[in-house]
């Protein structure tokens, strides 16, 4: 008798997630985070609810500088995180903002406030495009711990300045068209100029350090949860006054540095003479 021949049963072949994909997805999925966080303060914003728009901002801002460090120490850095970063920082801190001060108060100036926040979105959007053509390219030592201008979460949180201090001290000046004009006009300058500013993401802290950095942290959260709009003027106002702290220890790395190449001899020279 001809013996009936059993189907064979396909195995389901079960693929684990490789940890590198895991690692791309992090990084990423913080980055769309922070794109939705800028949306809902333009939702917020249209609504009226200038402080809740002002708290998506800034939890847009701490999820965009979690986003690249994950990714740095996860080694998950790749194009598609750095073109989706800028996109998200392009509507998070360019366009949100810009939108949330023209309906607090630019909107008073009519069709020159809206030339102001448009202009303010461009800059941002000029300032992100020359950031990514230069991802990759050599920079000399002493250039490597600076941004070039003003970076779009700073430039952000620095036209929102008088916004806060309404919020702080309730007084009318700061909701003036002029100020916020003028504001808005400067930080735009100063995000598509020459500019050196510091940039904390190749900042080591000494091991003695880790300690006082760590409290200060800890210090700067509480004061953060209990007097929120104090402390993020108070951190405006130190950023401010870093620019040109800033611009004088770049002047100074270059000239050292411009000092040691004249110093240097010449390529060739060392092997003219032969032993």
């Amino acid at each position: 008798m001809l013996r009936r021949r059993r189907p064979r049963r396909r195995r389901i072949r079960v693929r684990p997630i490789r940890g590198w994909s895991l690692n791309l997805l992090i990084p990423n999925v913080l980055t769309l985070l922070a794109l939705c966080a800028g949306m809902t303060a333009i939702r917020y914003a249209m609504a009226d609810r200038f402080e809740a728009a002002v708290v998506s901002l800034v939890i847009a801002g701490i999820l965009d500088g979690m986003d690249g460090r994950i990714a740095r120490l996860l080694k998950a850095i790749s194009s598609f995180g750095a073109q989706l970063d800028s996109l998200a920082d392009f509507v998070s801190f360019g366009v949100a903002p810009a939108l949330l001060l023209y309906i607090w108060t630019m909107s008073a100036m009519h069709s020159l406030g809206w030339v102001l926040a448009l202009l303010f979105a461009v800059c941002c959007g000029l300032r992100l495009a020359r950031f990514n053509t230069q991802i990759g390219a050599e920079l000399p030592p002493y250039a490597s711990n600076f941004f070039t201008g003003v970076p779009a979460p700073a430039g952000a949180g620095l036209v929102l300045v008088p916004l806060m201090a309404s919020f702080e001290f309730g007084s009318a000046i700061f909701r003036s068209p002029i100020l916020n004009g003028i504001v808005l006009a400067s930080v735009a300058a100063l995000m598509v100029s020459r500019v050196p500013t510091f940039s904390l993401k190749r900042i080591h802290v000494q091991r003695e350090w880790v300690l006082p950095t760590l409290i200060a942290f800890g210090a700067g959260a509480a004061f953060l949860t209990t007097e929120p709009w104090a402390t993020l003027l108070t951190v405006g106002v130190v950023y401010i006054v870093s620019i040109p702290v800033s611009v004088l220890q770049y002047a100074r790395l270059r000239r050292a540095a411009e000092g040691l190449r004249k110093l240097a001899p010449p390529q060739g020279e060392a092997g003219d003479e032969r032993g």
